[in-house]
This record gives structure tokens, C-alpha cells and sequence, in this order.
């Protein structure tokens, strides 16, 4: 790309390209959104950019912003106000999936600690994450989570719940003059809309509000496609673990709303989700599953070793999901992290599923 000779003659070429780019440009209006036809007419570039202005003036946050968040009552969730006198500048992220987002909403060089790094993170923001702090493999304990001085704890809701394991309560940081920011998809009753209300209330917090919108209306057309692509028939199905003593349990996901709510746009459903307590295989043959998933993080068990193990146990042949070999592996950020990567996950296994 980079030659030594005529170097006169390539630089008169370049300044022709710029000046006839330039012109182009304006005679053809400012840059349409990526998801924009590219049969639609050219609308004047002045009133383009007037309307851009109109968007930039009324995405700015005013400090001191107040937002809605949560905090643990009695061991339930209820609502706390939060009070940002500016966008933080030092946050931890509880979990990968936590951390992933920041990142998709262009805030890398806010994030000062990552923990809970259970599941691969996706190639195109890989770089990205590489230049975050890791603080723990495993979850976070609140003293080191403090040690990195944040002036924001944000994350997976169950990392709030204990004063003793976690990054501490909401009420311990707060009392530090440290802010927290609860993922709405982690608490009771979540739905998918609760992904699109934390990406808003985060590009509110940090001003990147033309950021938040954006990333949602990308979000929202992977949830169309997927919707699109359901199962015409109604696919119901089981989670499992391995204890690692040589037996398996079987995963209700009670509160697990947010996944639910994800799975069911291509209609996939946990049989199980109303259930209490860890199940036995017992259970497992008396709901008869169409299918069975496994997550796959780091440092766990193999799951093919453990779907090997069910494949092999005859007091199970009778079950629909292993006569028929339809098992899954899924990895555990996509759907543990309570984040935007529940679509790679639902995608994967629609996929998986031949939808």
C-alpha cells in the first residue's frame, strides 16, 4: 500500500479523491443509518443536519440525574433510587456480561475491574475486553471489588444480595458513596424489555444516549429475526448439571424469567421453571423433555463428558430428549450474564435446533 516512488504525483491523486469525495458529500445529504434502504430518496443535507442536532441536543443528560434501580429488602427486591451528579468514571463489572455491554456502548475506559469470566467473549469486542482489569476469574469479593476505588459497582443482581460473599450489598456501597447499578434483567419477574430499559438508563447515566438507541434498534431486529424463525410447534425442555461426584442434578431455573422470556421468541420453554429446589433424575423422566440443555463455562466440567453419562444411563432411554439425541450445550455468559449476549445464545441454539 505504502510506495516510495512518485510520491508527488499520489499525493496530488489523494487531494483530487478528497476534493471530488467532498463534493459528493454534499450534494448527496449527510450519512443515512446503516439499517436505512439505500432506495430511499436523498433528503437535503441542511435539513439532515438540523434534524442530527435536534437528536444531539435532546440526548444530553442533565447532572444531577436521578434513576430508578434496586436494592434487597427482606430478601426481595425493591426499588432505590440512584443519584449520579455526573457520568462515573471508574466502574466494576460484577460479570463478563456485565463488562460486554459497557463495552458495546463505547464506556471500555470506564470499566476499572471485571470478574465472573465464565463464557467466551465475542470476537468482534475480544480486543476490547483484553484492555479491562480482571479482578477475579471466579466472583468478586467486596474488598477487592472496593480496592479498585469505583465510583460505580454494576451488574448481576445476585452479587448484591449478601454483605459477606459478593461485591457487597447495595446498601454497604452506597453508604461508601459508591453508586451501584442493578441489571433490571437480573431480578424477579425480568423480561426482555428489561435488557432495552438498562441500555437506556446506561446511556443516560454515562451520556451516550445516541449510543443506547441505536444498540437497542439493532437488538430489537435480532429479536424480529428470531421471532421469525420459531418453532411451529411448541419445543419444552430441561436444564441439567453435572454435581461432579459422579452424578447429575437437574436445573429448575426458577427465577430465571429473563431467559425464559428470551427462549420463548422461537418458542422453546422450561418445563420446570415454576419448580423448587434442585431436581432429581426421577423428575427428569416424569416431565419427559423434548430437549435438554447444559452451559458450558470456564473451569467447569466437560459437558459432552456429562451428556455422555445421560446417553449411557438406561433409566433414562425413555426420555424424548435423549432417545432422540437432542441435547445442547450453551454457553453460560450468553444466558447467565443477563446481558445483550442472551441473542448469540438464543441464535446458537436456533441453530442447534435446525429453526
Amino acid at each position: 500500500m505504502f510506495l516510495s516512488v512518485k510520491k508527488g504525483a499520489i499525493l496530488c491523486l489523494i487531494t483530487a479523491l478528497i476534493f471530488v469525495l467532498a463534493a459528493c458529500s454534499s450534494s448527496n445529504g449527510s450519512s443515512k443509518d446503516a439499517n436505512t434502504s439505500s432506495h430511499e430518496a436523498v433528503t437535503d443535507s441542511a435539513t439532515n443536519a438540523s434534524t442530527d442536532e435536534k437528536k444531539t441536543d435532546a440526548a444530553q443528560t442533565t447532572y444531577p440525574l436521578s434513576v430508578s434501580n434496586y436494592t434487597t429488602e427482606n430478601g426481595a427486591w425493591v426499588a432505590k433510587e440512584q443519584t449520579f451528579d455526573k457520568a462515573p468514571e471508574r466502574v466494576v463489572a460484577n460479570t463478563q456480561g456485565a463488562a460486554e455491554l459497557m463495552i458495546r456502548l463505547g464506556l471500555t475506559d470506564k470499566i476499572v475491574g471485571v470478574a465472573a469470566l465464565f463464557g467466551n467473549v465475542p470476537d468482534d469486542i475480544a480486543e476490547e475486553f483484553k484492555k479491562i482489569p480482571v479482578l477475579a476469574e471466579g466472583y468478586v469479593g467486596k474488598e477487592v471489588t472496593i480496592g479498585a476505588s469505583p465510583d460505580l459497582v454494576m451488574g448481576r443482581g445476585g452479587l448484591f444480595e449478601d454483605a459477606d460473599w459478593g461485591v457487597g450489598t447495595v446498601n454497604s456501597l452506597n453508604e461508601m458513596s459508591i453508586k451501584t447499578f442493578v441489571q433490571s434483567t437480573s431480578v424477579t419477574d425480568a423480561k426482555l424489555d428489561n435488557l432495552y430499559q438498562d441500555i437506556t438508563e446506561l446511556g443516560k447515566i454515562f451520556n451516550v444516549q445516541a449510543n443506547a438507541a441505536a444498540y437497542i434498534d439493532q437488538l430489537k431486529a435480532r429479536e424480529k429475526a428470531l421471532s421469525d424463525r420459531a418453532s411451529t410447534e411448541t419445543i419444552n425442555y430441561a436444564s441439567f448439571f453435572d454435581n461432579g461426584d459422579g452424578t447429575i442434578g437437574v436445573y429448575n431455573g426458577t427465577g430465571d424469567t429473563f431467559i425464559e422470556s428470551a427462549m420463548s421468541l422461537i418458542n422453546i420453554h422450561n418445563m420446570l421453571i415454576n419448580e423448587e429446589g434442585t431436581l432429581s433424575l426421577e423428575k427428569l423422566i416424569e416431565i419427559n423433555p423434548d430437549a435438554m440443555i447444559i452451559s458450558k463455562y470456564a473451569g467447569g466440567i466437560d459437558p459432552e463428558q456429562t451428556i455422555e453419562k445421560l446417553l449411557a444411563n438406561k433409566q433414562l432411554q425413555s426420555i424424548n430428549a435423549i432417545k432422540n439425541k437432542k441435547i445442547y450445550v450453551i454457553d453460560f455468559n450468553n444466558f447467565w450474564g443477563y446481558g445483550d449476549s442472551i441473542f448469540t445464545g438464543v441464535e446458537a441454539l436456533a441453530d442447534d435446533l435446525n429453526l
